[in-house]
């Protein structure tokens, strides 16, 4: 913020980049919910775990977009970088390794969405009823993992564009 209350261009900027991001997780979700719910395809327990990893990132650039304090922007673009990329592994995971079986029984993404007991608190979004190689279906002759692939990569990409503005918006604070 300037000497006259005006937010500057940088942290404008980076406040934009959190909330698109913030904005495209919600979106994500609501594809996935309607996937499910409408058109009966069924998630497996990596695309429930990508769900939650797409919840967490939306909640942490939300709280770094609606806060001022620059400790906390930084921590929500560090956050949101770090969990971009395990988004990024859950997908390539669910795509390499879980689709290549019938079964993808108690895997990690089972283990942590049970001990997190989010099957219990919201079964509407995290209970997975599919097998991965069931579950991994084509939109548009790309299977689902690889879209969601690319959207932790683009996700990433833009909070990392919040961090650059915040950066900058720092040296023109101090330099």
């Amino acid at each position: 913020m300037s000497l006259d209350g005006s937010v500057s261009p940088p942290l404008r900027a980076a406040r934009e980049w959190l909330m698109a991001c913030a904005m495209v997780c919600l979106l994500a979700l609501i594809a996935a919910l309607l996937l499910q719910h409408v058109w009966d395809m069924q998630p497996c327990p990596w695309c429930v775990l990508q769900r939650l990893i797409y919840l967490a990132i939306g909640l942490v650039c939300l709280a770094g977009a609606l806060r001022r304090e620059m400790a906390l922007r930084l921590t929500a673009v560090g956050a949101g970088l770090v969990l971009s990329l395990a988004g990024l592994w859950a997908a390539l995971y669910q795509q390499l390794v879980a689709a290549q079986t019938d079964a993808c029984g108690l895997t990690f993404a089972d283990k942590l969405i049970m001990a997190l007991h989010l099957h219990e608190l919201a079964p509407w979004m995290f209970v997975a009823y599919a097998s991965c190689d069931r579950a991994n279906v084509p939109l548009l002759g790309i299977p689902f993992a690889i879209w969601s692939a690319t959207l932790y990569v683009l996700l990433g990409l833009a909070v990392g564009m919040a961090g650059r503005a915040l950066l900058k918006s720092r040296r023109g604070l101090f330099g």
